[in-house]
């Protein structure tokens, strides 16, 4: 299930970027994050860096194992989690437009185990939904701190 989320954010890419990648401070950024706690940091670079992120979602909190498995420097980085039968895959993108910086946000969560098959298939439009408010939230968030500082 694949969910795409784009805002556009009045910084440049760089400053977009710093807020984004600086997991051990995106309590403070992001409303829906109550704790991190960073697990692995890497020596180099930000692949690799893993934490455990406790989120409010759907009214409960929920706390997920997170990795980057992929970046290019103000461009783009990928996170992986593995929870309830499915693999949570997300990727932030940045492009610069003009002076500003446009911020997406791609979610997709690919259902592992049969029980998480028939959930999906079940409740996939209401999943659908809910996660696309989480995504704009999030980036509506970003925008917010991003934008201030």
């Amino acid at each position: 299930m694949l969910v795409v989320e784009e805002i556009q954010i009045d910084k440049p890419k760089a400053s977009v970027w710093s807020a984004i990648t600086d997991i051990d401070k995106c309590q403070h950024m992001l409303s829906s994050i109550l704790k991190i706690n960073v697990l692995h940091k890497p020596s180099n670079g930000i692949v690799g860096l893993k934490w455990e992120e406790t989120r409010e979602m759907f009214g409960k909190e929920a706390m997920e194992t997170m990795w980057i498995t992929d970046a290019k420097l103000n461009e783009y980085y990928c996170t992986r989690a593995e929870s309830h039968g499915s693999v949570y895959l997300t990727k932030l993108d940045l492009t610069q437009t003009g002076q500003g910086t446009s911020l997406t946000m791609s979610f997709n969560g690919i259902p592992q185990t049969f029980v998480a098959q028939v959930f999906v298939f079940l409740m996939g439009p209401v999943m659908r939904n809910s996660i696309k408010k989480a995504l704009r939230k999030d980036l509506e968030d970003i925008k917010v701190f991003v934008e201030q500082n």
